[in-house]
């Protein structure tokens, strides 16, 4: 696409907010956001940037999207970005996009929010405070009974589900309301999400009215609560993120750039303390010249913080304050924060100056890290080993069996994509692994599971559990590959060999992270659980629900109660020497 081409095709777009398209045939080439998009893309007629002008002349076409406010197409620019993964864009690679809501094209139409929409829906959004939107989609679902049940449970059923007998779903299956005036119902919903707030909103407020006139105040306070996330769904763009005031929460971004690529360090600080830290690494950093001349290094970390703060917000609370490396570039963005309350600043000196000093210093360090993923992909043959999931079960001799599914991205715990899950009650290790490795694959074939495919599974334990697991993967038809790692002699297992690299092999250690990770969230996860379950003890006379508790509480399992002497049981409120005399008895 030539400089003519640019502003012809520049004079036909609107001058409104939005996202645009440099395309060649069916792959973007790059994504990029405006104020006034006929603007923005005329400057691409004449690009400031050796980089972008190849770009354009790869281009054949350019396709937008308006939207009604910039702070949307902030958002809908890093969607896009990371559905498509344009080679002319700075990418983050955690996997994230905004969730939206969309009503499926059936005969009745489903209601679901997902981050991947069909192409005949009716979709809309994005909306970066999930927990909203969750909240908004239910009170619909309650006031207009709109399905969110899939279309396989949808066809062939004879009765209605239990969707309906909680009041979420008024059945169109089985005809308990016929399509038309079902279509109606939906009809209403999308009028509520293209503006007309008092559609929900007034209904919400009758039934809450309601329940406090009858005195059930409980239930007044949770439709309250609903109501004003409805309220404020609009009158925010529906995008809006609340900050708890005081700059209680500060993250501090450090940037590293290294070739075509960067890394992004935050840490996170609560009520002045450092809580936590994590890295993430970019694709494409080299893109960051497309605003201007320069090399990547002396305008590329501007850009990258931009990058990053729009994409890594996909749908986390943005903290009170942040503070940079460098100044922010990009207006828009720092608008964008702005609007939200965030506080934005490059600290010259003080306590703040030595946190971005720590920032940056582990930003460099994510070399190494890189460096573990890309040896892990080169010793199994993989193509990538940049995503893995780490598999373990826990139980008490088949009792509280659970499994956990931990996420590594980087070399780095993903603790918001971390899943555990309840397994029946049954003492064989292979067939609880079979299970959870059951449960995870159908969830990923099905669509019904919101992260991405990882690279790597990683089972903890030995031939038997791999076998278990790759077993399952066959059953359900999800191809990723996986390994075992058995702790005795930390002997990494495959179906095909067996490896024993040296102890101090950087990719030796990820495999381990990722299997001692597994196992800490399962051991913790069954220990939550397990005082709720059925012992020996409830058999015994005089050892009700909160003794039993105690008991486990201050022994850790019936085993060690049975061990323990009369004096030792004693000492447990609540147990006389009767009773500690019975426990002895009967155990």
């Amino acid at each position: 696409m030539n400089a003519a081409g640019v502003r012809e095709r520049a004079t036909s777009l609107p001058r409104e907010p939005g996202v645009y398209q440099f395309r060649e045939g069916s792959t973007t080439l790059y994504v990029g956001k405006a104020v006034d998009l006929r603007s923005r893309v005329r400057s691409y007629a004449d690009p400031r940037s050796a980089r972008i002008r190849r770009m354009v002349d790869r281009a054949d076409g350019i396709e937008i999207a308006v939207t009604d406010t910039e702070t949307q197409a902030l958002l809908l620019e890093a969607n896009l970005i990371k559905r498509h993964q344009p080679r002319y864009n700075v990418r983050l690679k955690d996997d994230k996009s905004y969730p939206m809501v969309q009503l499926t094209g059936h005969e009745a139409p489903r209601i679901e929010i997902t981050r991947d929409p069909n192409e005949a829906a009716t979709v809309y959004g994005p909306f970066t405070n999930k927990g909203r939107v969750e909240t908004v989609v239910k009170a619909l679902r309650e006031t207009y009974g709109v399905r969110g049940c899939s279309d396989h449970k949808y066809a062939g059923r004879d009765r209605p589900c239990l969707d309906h007998e909680m009041g979420l779903c008024t059945a169109p299956c089985t005809r308990e309301i016929d399509l038309e005036s079902y279509r109606e119902d939906v009809t209403a919903v999308e009028r509520f999400f293209e503006g007309e707030t008092g559609i929900l909103a007034d209904p919400l407020r009758r039934e809450m009215e309601a329940a406090a006139q009858a005195k059930n105040f409980e239930r007044a306070a949770n439709l309250r609560d609903r109501l004003e996330a409805v309220e404020s769904f609009h009158g925010e763009g529906g995008e809006a993120v609340q900050t708890t005031g005081g700059e209680h929460t500060v993250d501090v971004l450090g940037v590293a750039i290294e070739g075509d690529d960067a890394t992004v360090a935050r840490l996170r600080a609560e009520g002045g303390k450092l809580v936590d830290r994590e890295r993430h690494s970019l694709e494409g950093s080299d893109a960051a010249t497309a605003g201007g001349d320069g090399a990547a290094s002396e305008r590329g970390v501007p850009a990258v913080l931009a990058a990053f703060l729009v994409q890594y917000y996909a749908e986390r609370s943005l903290p009170d304050a942040v503070l940079l490396s460098e100044r922010l570039e990009d207006a828009e963005v720092a608008s964008w924060l702005a609007a939200e309350g965030v506080a934005v600043r490059v600290p010259g000196a003080g306590r703040e100056a030595k946190l971005v000093d720590l920032a940056l210093k582990n930003a460099r360090r994510n070399v190494g890290r890189r460096d573990e993923c890309g040896a892990l992909a080169d010793a199994l043959g993989l193509e990538s080993a940049r995503r893995l999931e780490g598999f373990d079960v826990s139980h008490a001799h088949g009792k509280s069996a659970v499994g956990s599914d931990v996420t590594f991205v980087d070399g780095s715990a993903e603790k918001t994509d971390y899943r555990r899950k309840k397994l029946e009650d049954r003492n064989d290790d292979y067939d609880n692994m079979r299970a959870l490795i059951r449960w995870r694959a159908e969830r990923a074939v099905e669509g019904r599971d919101d992260r991405s495919d990882p690279d790597l599974l990683v089972i903890d334990g030995g031939e038997g559990q791999l076998e278990a697991a790759r077993d399952a993967l066959a059953e359900v038809g999800w191809d990723v590959p996986a390994v075992a790692l058995a702790k005795a002699e930390e002997t990494v297992i495959t179906p095909d060999r067996q490896f024993s690299w040296p102890r101090d092999a950087p990719h030796l250690h990820l495999l381990q992270r990722v299997r001692d990770e597994a196992h800490r969230f399962a051991v913790q996860y069954h220990q939550t659980i397990r005082d709720d379950v059925s012992t020996v003890l409830d058999d015994v006379p005089g050892i009700g629900p909160e003794t039993r508790k105690r008991l486990l509480g201050r022994f850790g399992s019936v085993e060690n109660v049975r061990e323990a002497s009369l004096e030792d049981l004693q000492s447990v409120s609540g147990v006389g020497e009767k009773t500690a005399r019975t426990v002895k008895e009967r155990l």
